[in-house]
């Protein structure tokens, strides 16, 4: 499968030459000394200018501030409602050149950080040499990727509308990308495999791929329920906490109707006309680590049903079940959020996307 090979770019009337994901590159340009500099827009401040995260200068993290998500849930050394985004850019990235790229957004789990090392390790690994911008935004220590029922004293939590509506455009706006669904990509891990699927699903116009990497795809699931749950009372995924209705409202029949029309195992039909791919181990030995054994073995389940409903509705997906992980990478169990099994799903799903 290919992205493109050209786009129509919005607003131009002619076919702009852009730089494809089937890997059509030229030899690189000189990459800039300075990272770009980004304008404010689309609902979103910029209160930190973009960082080089090393003397690579191909990751940079900046910060904004965004009207749809202004105060959250903090992790240690976050700043509430300050929401730090990391951007990895191809070797050779030229902000002056006429040359575009398509960006893949890929969403990180609950608690964990946006910039965190090992995001930036896999992402840099995955993309080495490949024509390729990768942006993850910040989505809380239990933001859920969701606009919220009843955010309560923290107020507004629009954290789908943050980053749909203001945050890709805001990128568009500032780096060269080709701004177009046949240039976008989407990919997340745990949390994140849940926010890749539902914003996929929700704006299938805006993204030509889908992936989760042991994402928690199913929101009927009563053990996906109590963890999301858990996420909400539990310190560790932030503070303050928040009610257990915050997210997607009351868990329980009859009041749990939100759960039930934003759980991406049942709603794939949009999907259809998307690539689509879904990586997933069970656990392997569930005596050895069994926390993250046992939540890998789970998760499992839920990309089993998401994809018996892919093939019911005859929509074609990529399903990696690597089971104990001894065949799908070195230092792979198997287990939940385990990196060496997190890097070889991000291989895989770039390689998948830039056919």
């Amino acid at each position: 499968m290919k992205v493109l090979t050209r786009a129509v770019l919005r607003g131009a009337t002619a076919l702009v030459g852009v730089v494809a994901l089937c890997g059509m590159f030229g030899p690189p340009a000189q990459a800039a000394t300075a990272p770009p500099h980004f304008a404010d827009g689309f609902g979103l401040t910029v209160v930190s200018q973009p960082r080089w995260a090393d003397d690579k200068k191909r990751t940079f993290t900046f910060t904004v501030r965004s009207d749809q998500v202004p105060a959250y849930s903090v992790l240690p050394g976050q700043v509430s409602g300050e929401h730090t985004i990391m951007v990895t850019l191809p070797s050779g990235y030229d902000g002056a050149a006429a040359t575009r790229y398509p960006v893949h957004y890929t969403l990180h789990g609950a608690p964990e950080y946006p910039e965190a090392p090992r995001n930036k390790v896999i992402t840099e690994r995955s993309t080495e040499g490949v024509p390729l911008i990768t942006v993850t935004p910040n989505g809380g220590g239990r933001g859920w990727y969701s606009n919220w029922v009843n955010p309560g004293e923290l107020g507004r939590q629009n954290w789908e509308t943050f980053h749909l509506d203001q945050l890709i455009p805001l990128v568009d706006a500032n780096l060269r990308t080709i701004p177009a669904k046949e240039g976008r990509a989407i990919s997340g891990h745990s949390m994140g495999g849940f926010g890749a699927f539902h914003y996929a699903e929700h704006r299938p116009e805006l993204f030509r791929y889908v992936g989760s990497f042991s994402g928690d795809l199913d929101l009927l699931n009563p053990e996906i329920r109590a963890a999301v749950v858990g996420s909400e009372v539990l310190s560790q995924n932030g503070t303050p906490t928040v009610a257990v209705d915050a997210v997607f409202g009351p868990p329980v029949w009859p009041l749990d109707g939100v759960w039930n029309e934003q759980s991406p195992a049942q709603h794939v039909g949009s999907l259809r006309g998307m690539g689509v791919a879904m990586y997933t181990g069970d656990g392997g030995d569930l005596t050895v680590d069994p926390i993250l054994a046992v939540a890998e073995n789970r998760v499992r389940q839920t990309a089993l049903v998401t994809a018996a409903n892919l093939t019911a509705e005859g929509i074609p997906h990529r399903f990696v079940d690597y089971g104990d992980g001894s065949s799908w990478a070195e230092g792979c169990t198997g287990k939940h959020s385990q990196q060496a099994c997190l890097q070889a799903d991000m291989d895989d799903f770039v390689k998948l996307i830039t056919k």
